[in-house]
Formats: structure tokens, C-alpha cells, sequence
């Protein structure tokens, strides 16, 4: 029985039903599809330097304290 899917949610239900090599055949099949569809790259993000140094100081920390043992 063929059912139509219109939905994100009744595609992914759908495809877990699949086995694991039906699976890989859906996956390549949509990676060829996107591969192949024209696309514009999006902007690249721009971070300030302040963001970066926050992030770095937030990770150092972190490591601090795994090392620390808290």
C-alpha cells in the first residue's frame, strides 16, 4: 500500500520502519538530491573579538575545574 507523506514527522515515522540498508539507499539518495540542488551559501558569522575571548575564558575555566576534580 502506497501512502502519500506530507509532513517531516510522517516521512521520519515512515523511514524508521525502513532496514538499516534501506536506510542507507534513502540517505544517499537525499544527500545525491542535495548535492545536486542549487544552493546559496550562507554569510559567514562574524563574532566580536570580546565574544571569542568570553568563550575561550569559559572553556579554560571549564577545563580548570574538570582538572580540579569539581
Amino acid at each position: 500500500m502506497i501512502r502519500n507523506m506530507s509532513t517531516l514527522l510522517e516521512i521520519e515515522t515512515a523511514a524508521q520502519t525502513l532496514s538499516p540498508g534501506e536506510q542507507q539507499q534513502l540517505l544517499l539518495f537525499l544527500a545525491s538530491r542535495l548535492r545536486a540542488a542549487p544552493s546559496a551559501l550562507p554569510s559567514p558569522r562574524q563574532f566580536s573579538r570580546e565574544q571569542v575571548s568570553g568563550w575561550v575564558a569559559e572553556d579554560e575555566a571549564g577545563w580548570q575545574s574538570f582538572q580540579s576534580g569539581r
